[in-house]
């Protein structure tokens, strides 16, 4: 629109200097036929000037012809004739040319005003665009604000089943607003054909299909709102509220206000209600995982705890083969079985400190392992996943995360072992709560934080001995951006 008011104004400030052009063609055109009948009538002057000394000359010559007065008095009158003619050729080319003069006067006062009018209506145009980028650039920042997760909510219930009760509540007010003819109204008593009969069912038909019209399309944009469309979607059901009002405007009727408030509150009670269903179906898979992983440690513990059991088993059996063997056995063989028997009851000693280890491990539910690891290749450096496990053997976990869903492997900079291990994880999670890398869910253990901070927390907040690897390794990474460089270098040649 703004491009073709700009093109008008250009195709009329052409048209003008084309008139222009023409006139000035015009007038110079007049100029010169004027210029040109002049120059005539100096010739004619001159002309009857050369005449009348040739008579004068012929008087001189014939002075006693009678006849000479005469021929001068003639030739006299055709010359005064002749000036006058001129003369006034002479005016009427000036006066041609004055009114050619008013006329550009007054085509150059309209050039004048076009171009003034061409400048405001460029400053017209120029506020329109900077208000409308100002409202742009606002509507962009509510999306961006909504896009990285910074909404506000309005409703702060604490699970999915009250929003439903809520929205059930909305769906119930809009009922009793449409039964009630709270909904819609119309302000004036409309009779057809003299029927006042008719002109009630006139406007109930009116306000039915308003409110058909309404209803049906709020429902369709509801039906897609999403965190980075909330705000768009309210003004379109703003503006579909004020133009279904417009076109009823004709007979007085209108849809209440009181109604679209009731519908903003369902755009946002649905996209809350979303939300919400969302979180708490991300706490339950956490929940679902915490379990599995719950389960992977007590089995094994319990496969750790039978092994001991089985092995303290074997030993027990051949340690007292060995010890009647001994009772029998005399000389080398005696010495030979005596370091056995030795033997033997060290792996018994052994075996019954793991079964022990196993059993009180089982026991210790709170009791595992806080780890610090981090993947370069993968998030970039001063990233750190702080997590926690219950296996015996913590580097289960570690291997599992570094699974086919990661491009390189995890660099363990801290495997602490705590009685309390969900005590440490959460008091770790608590203080670098602000440096999540994702902030909208807790759920995901990535911090952007340096490692000595988290070894500065741990050391303060955990009684035992923690040695933190401060380098990451990262060999993997490091191997694949040396075979990217030196691929880069030989195609380069």
């Amino acid at each position: 629109m703004l491009l073709a008011l700009v093109l008008s104004i250009v195709v009329v400030f052409s048209c003008v200097i084309g008139i222009l052009l023409f006139l000035l063609s015009k007038q110079k055109a007049a100029q010169r036929v004027a210029a040109q009948r002049l120059s005539n009538s100096e010739k004619n002057v001159a002309e009857v000037q050369a005449k009348l000394g040739e008579v004068e000359a012929k008087l001189t010559r014939y002075s006693l012809i009678e006849s000479v007065e005469a021929e001068t008095r003639r030739l006299t009158k055709e010359a005064d004739a002749n000036v006058a003619a001129a003369r006034a050729e002479v005016t009427r080319a000036t006066a041609e040319a004055s009114s050619v003069r008013q006329l550009i006067n007054s085509l150059e006062a309209e050039r004048l005003r076009l171009i003034s009018s061409s400048e405001a209506s460029k400053r017209d145009l120029a506020a329109e665009i900077s208000t409308l980028k100002k409202e742009q650039e606002r509507l962009s920042l509510d999306a961006q604000i909504q896009e990285f997760g910074l909404y506000e909510p309005k409703y702060q219930f604490p699970d999915s089943p009250r929003y439903k009760q809520e929205l059930d509540k909305i769906y119930g007010r809009q009922k009793e607003m449409i039964k009630t003819d709270t909904a819609a109204r119309c302000d004036s008593s409309w009779t057809v054909e003299g029927s006042q009969a008719r002109g009630r069912r006139m406007v109930e038909q009116e306000l039915k299909m308003m409110l058909l019209a309404f209803n049906g399309e709020c429902d369709a944009l509801i039906s897609k709102v999403r965190h980075d469309n909330l705000k768009r979607i309210e003004e379109r059901i703003e503006k579909l509220f004020e133009k279904l009002n417009k076109l009823g405007s004709e007979k007085r009727c209108y849809i209440t206000k009181e109604f679209l408030s009731l519908k903003i509150k369902e755009l946002y009670l649905t996209h809350e209600y979303a939300e919400k269903k969302q979180l708490e179906l991300e706490e339950q898979r956490a929940i679902r995982e915490q379990m599995r992983e719950e389960e992977k440690a007590q089995r094994e513990l319990e496969r750790a705890q039978m092994e001991a059991e089985r092995e303290a088993e074997r030993c027990r059996v051949a340690l007292e083969k060995a010890q009647r063997e001994a009772e029998k056995s005399q000389g080398l063989k005696l010495d030979k079985l005596t370091g056995e028997i030795e033997r033997l009851t060290s792996l018994l000693t052994e075996a019954n400190a793991r079964k022990e280890r196993a059993v009180s491990q089982a026991q210790l539910t709170r009791s595992g392992y806080v780890y610090i690891i981090s993947n370069i290749g993968s998030f970039g450096e001063e990233v750190y996943k702080v997590g926690m496990t219950r296996r015996l053997d913590p580097m289960d976990r570690v291997y599992e995360l570094g699974d086919a869903s990661v491009p390189f492997p995890f660099d363990v900079h801290a495997m602490i072992y705590s009685e309390d291990a969900p005590r440490l994880e959460a008091l770790l999670h608590r203080f670098f709560d602000s440096r999540r890398v994702n902030l909208a869910n807790t759920k995901k253990e990535f911090f952007r934080v340096k490692l000595d901070d988290i070894r500065g927390v741990v050391e303060k907040n955990h009684a035992g001995e923690v040695k933190f690897t401060l380098l990451a390794e990262a060999a993997e990474y490091r191997r694949s951006e040396t075979l990217r460089s030196s691929n880069r270098a030989e195609s380069s040649f």
